[in-house]
């Protein structure tokens, strides 16, 4: 593995200003420092510490230790005005990272493998910009960097904590490096742009015995198959073909030998979702089949189900002003994409619980590049051409949102 670190400057957007374009040096070295020193939710420590000391140099106000290791920055203008939030999420996942690169990562088993590294960098170009031109727009910006968005989830603690008061916030946005899309294409929609999380996990309690003896049995693997096949008709039969879920068993684990008839069997998975009011039912038919199957087989269970986050949910009015930055920074209409949407999760749905705002994919892949790994592979890289034009989408809101209306 090579040494030399090599940089690529290139802006391939004419619509960057020439302040934002010079800062991508900066962005492309912050984002590397971060990426070689991954850490997981609540443990984004020196990740923090590198936030807080650019933070100080450059003046800002923040606030340390939100939600464990989260940062909030308050950044004023010379101008009265509305207050809006960007949200940066920082952790990293536990994945071992297979890159051949001299920023690759330093900490064993951890990696920056879905880009949270550049929204940081992001985050940290929009508040050097704000901060060294005050009078170019007004009101308040706080900008949030959260952890532990991979799991168990941080923006809850930190709306918990206060993040959204003391200046009240109007308005949120924030952005997904997103390997789906095409460096230079932007993903914005309004309605639901990522699903609902939920999670389950259950033990199925049979009667073991030998495996030329089933009927002295209650075998928890055909217990197991049949729930399997029972949950899929969830999606097919209880839900309008005009919705989309998904209901997935990702882990079954039963037996010890082969010739045994295991006495239980368990089992996992996730179920996603767009409808907000599909948020019980669910959760409620998957019981109801476990539940009928082990009675008619004489078995008991053990259900745990949980919702990890509620679906992405954009405002109508802060996506037109999103959408309408994105198709001013793009070079063709082509380049913004409507209709995005994807069957993962993001916790950034519980800010937008709370107030108006937008959540839109930047995409960053480059397949000529060879990054266009999907997000969560441990080859996972994106375009990093791509951190300045997410400054400059992130500095046009800032400077529309003040003659909006919300």
């Amino acid at each position: 593995m090579s040494n030399t670190i090599t940089l690529d400057y290139s802006i391939e957007s004419s619509a960057i200003r020439a302040e934002i374009a010079q800062l991508q040096p900066q962005l492309v070295h912050w984002r590397r420092r971060l990426h070689q020193y991954p850490e997981l939710g609540f443990q984004e420590i020196l990740t923090a510490d590198f936030i807080a000391e650019k933070l100080s140099d450059w003046g800002i106000d923040y606030q340390t230790q939100v939600a464990k290791t989260g940062i909030v920055a308050t950044i004023h203008s010379n101008h009265e005005g509305k207050v809006l939030a960007i949200r940066a999420d920082m952790d990293a996942l536990p994945i071992q990272e297979e890159n051949q690169v001299a920023y690759c990562s330093k900490h064993k088993g951890i990696m920056h493998g879905c880009g949270h590294d550049g929204h940081t960098a992001i985050a940290l170009g929009i508040a050097h910009y704000l901060a060294h031109n005050r009078d170019k727009w007004q009101g308040t910006v706080k900008i949030i960097f959260q952890p532990a968005e991979e799991g168990p989830g941080g923006a809850k603690p930190m709306i918990e904590a206060g993040v959204l008061t003391n200046p009240r916030v109007d308005a949120i946005i924030g952005l997904h490096l997103w390997n789906n899309l095409p460096v230079g294409t932007i993903g914005v929609r309004e309605g639901a742009l990522m699903a609902a999380v939920e999670c389950f996990k259950c033990t199925l309690f049979g009667k073991g015995g030998h495996g030329a003896m089933p009927h002295q049995t209650v075998d928890s693997v055909v217990l197991g198959a049949q729930i399997i096949n029972g949950l899929q008709s969830i999606v097919s039969r209880n839900i309008s073909p005009i919705d989309s879920a998904v209901v997935t068993v990702g882990q079954f684990h039963a037996g010890t030998a082969l010739n045994v008839i295991a006495d239980t069997a368990k089992m996992s998975g996730t179920v996603r979702y767009f409808n907000p009011k599909l948020e019980k039912l669910i959760g409620e038919r998957i019981e109801a089949i476990i539940k009928g199957i082990c009675e008619s087989h004489g078995a008991k269970y053990e259900l745990d189900y949980w919702q990890l986050y509620p679906p992405v949910i954009n405002n109508s009015r802060i996506t037109q002003l999103v959408k309408s930055v994105a198709l001013e920074v793009v070079e063709t209409p082509l380049g913004v994409v409507p209709e995005c949407q994807t069957m993962g999760g993001e916790d950034m749905s519980f800010f937008l619980q709370e107030i108006p705002g937008c959540y839109f994919f930047l995409g960053s892949a480059n397949e000529g590049k060879g990054l266009n790994y999907p997000h969560h592979h441990p080859r996972f890289d994106f375009d990093e051409t791509v951190l300045s034009l997410g400054v400059e989408i992130f500095a046009r809101c800032i400077e529309k949102f003040a003659d909006f209306t919300i």
